[in-house]
């Protein structure tokens, strides 16, 4: 296994901007808007109170099998029973020692961007874009190299095994994780207003506007860090162009769109937004609540995402193509705490399924374990700091342990500014979910600023934007404890004592049972 260098401080931005041309805005169809969905009353499935032997058999087959056969022990990683199995990705010389290519080799092969978008606040100064993303070589990997790397991945199953479409993404997604990362590299940008989100018209439905001017040459300072990473706020000049000039943010409520294109290479093109002070913002998880991943299934979870095709979790692209629509000026900003290596195939399936926004991932700064467990409470934090006056709606799913204390922990730290907190529960709506997750965290807060719920139809006719977070038909049952806990740990009695506590005999033999199958406790 592989860890990189801690996270370099961040270096004070310095605009270098220099006027070009803007090019002729195309005008893109608004994607079709499914209707609203009507909402049905009906009873939920209870968050399951599970006996031993069924949690047993579950957690042998789903985790047990597949960490002893592939990783021969339990890692340190394992949080609240789900592995993050997306860790430890060879980077730089390990990568070139791992394929057994030498310098010279990799010296022949182009360098490519990753430009995630990103979004800009406004300042006395005017705008202040964020420029993020890495700078790598692809080297060249035969086909029969990449299906014995792909093979590590796909637990249960073979490369070979797959349909020739799977057999296409596999290799795609290793020959994306093995690459090496360029440090100590100078970044620049070419910025144009855009029409849409992307080059190619896909998912414009943000309501996001082009401005009328802005283009330029920017330059970031500084190099980027040994893994290849940069991530920088620069201020953008106000570059007049055939449209006029990029809108002052307290002179406007709308949000701007602008292409970003990395100089030298035609795979670093994105899309940013120029994000006003005052508003709402969506923070939106991808991982089983805008797809179908299973990721606590790790074999299956791997599957769907190395191989498969992303597929939506049921109607969610409805309901945010109906917030887009509805909802003036609604910023949707995209957090997934999986490594850079692999947020490539994230960001085509976002732009081509929801509305356009800006992105976060986890920079390679983030591999070491203890800094990984806490990087998606770092990137919230980062984006509450730059929009101190917005209000944001939280949402993702239970079965990411670092969501379920850092969604309410932002509405302590950042009173005022937590609008919703809306979290799929998937003990209650999959089968294959028997993990536990703590709800402890929401104790303090009020019951109609947030929502466990089952389907995507639960999440209409709620008036978010003046803080209608519950919805009463759809009964909660929290009782701000580990939910899903064998031996009834999480029933808790009227007076909110836990029935049968972590003490005395019941704990022992938890501890007994999961310590030796997770190796965590």
């Amino acid at each position: 296994m592989y860890n990189s260098l801690s996270l370099l401080a961040l270096v004070v931005p310095i605009a270098l901007a220099a006027p070009a041309p803007a090019p002729a805005a195309v005008a893109v169809p608004h994607p079709m808007i499914t209707p609203r969905a009507s909402l049905t009353d009906r009873i939920p499935s209870k968050v399951q109170e599970r006996g031993v032997v069924s949690s047993i058999e579950s957690s042998i087959e789903g985790l047990g099998s597949y960490l002893t056969s592939v990783l021969g022990t339990y890692p340190s990683y394992v949080a609240s029973g789900v592995p993050n199995f997306f860790q430890d990705f060879p980077t730089g010389s390990a990568v070139e020692s791992s394929l057994g290519i030498s310098d010279s080799d990799l010296a022949a092969s182009p360098t490519q961007a990753l430009n995630i978008p990103g979004y800009a606040n406004w300042t006395d100064q005017g705008w202040n874009l964020r420029f993020h993303g890495n700078i790598y070589k692809q080297p060249n990997i035969s086909e029969s190299k990449l299906d014995d790397l792909a093979n590590v991945f796909l637990v249960g199953t073979s490369i070979q095994a797959l349909p020739p479409a799977e057999q296409t993404q596999a290799r795609n997604l290793t020959a994306e994780i093995y690459v090496v990362q360029q440090g100590n590299v100078n970044v620049t940008f070419n910025i144009e207003p855009a029409a849409s989100q992307g080059t190619d018209g896909t998912a414009s439905g943000s309501g996001a506007v082009t401005p009328g001017g802005g283009a330029q040459n920017i330059t970031l300072v500084g190099e980027t860090t040994v893994e290849g990473d940069f991530d920088q706020f620069v201020p953008l000049a106000n570059v007049s162009g055939p449209g006029g000039y990029l809108m002052a943010g307290n002179e406007t409520t709308s949000i701007q769109r602008v292409n970003v294109y990395t100089n030298g290479t035609d795979t670093g093109n994105a899309t940013s937004y120029l994000v006003p002070p005052a508003g709402l913002t969506i923070v939106s998880d991808i991982d089983d609540i805008l797809r179908i991943t299973q990721i606590y299934e790790p074999a299956q979870g791997l599957l769907n995402s190395f191989a498969k095709a992303y597929v939506p979790w049921m109607n969610m692209p409805d309901i945010y193509a109906n917030w887009s629509k509805s909802i003036p000026d609604f910023h949707f900003h995209y957090l997934t705490t999986t490594p850079e290596q692999v947020t490539r195939n994230y960001m085509d399936f976002i732009y081509k399924t929801y509305p356009g926004g800006s992105f976060d991932t986890r920079p390679l700064n983030f591999s070491d374990v203890s800094e990984t467990l806490s990087i998606r409470k770092f990137l919230l934090e980062k984006i509450f700091q730059t929009y101190p006056e917005r209000k944001f709606i939280l949402i993702a799913d239970t079965s990411n342990s670092d969501v379920m204390k850092d969604y309410p922990a932002m509405a302590t730290e950042f009173p005022g500014q937590v609008q919703c907190i809306f979290l799929r529960n998937t003990t209650a709506t999959d089968p294959g979910d028997k993990f536990p997750y703590d709800t402890s965290g929401f104790q303090g807060l009020n019951q109609s600023m947030y929502m466990f719920f089952l389907v995507p139809d639960d999440l209409t006719n709620l008036d978010i934007v003046n803080g209608q977070c519950y919805n009463s038909t759809i009964p909660q049952n929290v009782t701000f404890s580990e939910q899903g806990l064998p031996f009834g740990l999480s029933k808790k009695s009227a007076a909110g004592r836990v029935d049968v506590g972590w003490n005395g005999v019941a704990v022992a033999a938890f501890a007994m049972v999961f310590g030796a199958l997770f190796g965590v406790l």
